[in-house]
């Protein structure tokens, strides 16, 4: 399983770097179109290679992603922590109970059966 997991890594190496290789043309990257930079009186412009916006594109959508599905979960990990709360204190009283029904019985025997 591990050999399969290296090879499947080689495999992604390698199509990352042939892109990277196809696509190392400079691009400009303008924070606003044209005629907005121009109403606004500034722009801010950057020149990258192409294969390192493509790359910082796929990441910054992971990202956004997985912070996504993370704020969908919520709910469901606040009402897993509220039933385990209720799992706990349900065990407290079951055991409390547990003691209390062997309050007078000979102490060898409540372990008996409790573990039985």
């Amino acid at each position: 399983m591990r050999y399969i997991r290296y090879a499947f890594l080689a495999a992604i190496a390698v199509c990352l770097v042939a892109v990277a290789a196809a696509n190392r043309d400079t691009v400009t990257l303008n924070l606003l179109p044209q005629d907005l930079a121009d109403v606004a009186a500034w722009n801010f412009s950057i020149q990258l290679p192409l294969f390192l916006v493509i790359f910082a594109s796929v990441i910054a959508g992971l990202l956004i992603g997985f912070f996504w599905e993370w704020m969908r979960e919520h709910k469901h990990r606040a009402e897993a922590t509220r039933h385990k709360k209720v799992a706990q204190n349900l065990n407290r009283e079951v055991e409390k109970l547990r003691g209390e029904k062997h309050a007078g019985k000979d102490e060898v025997l409540a372990l008996l059966e409790a573990k039985g």
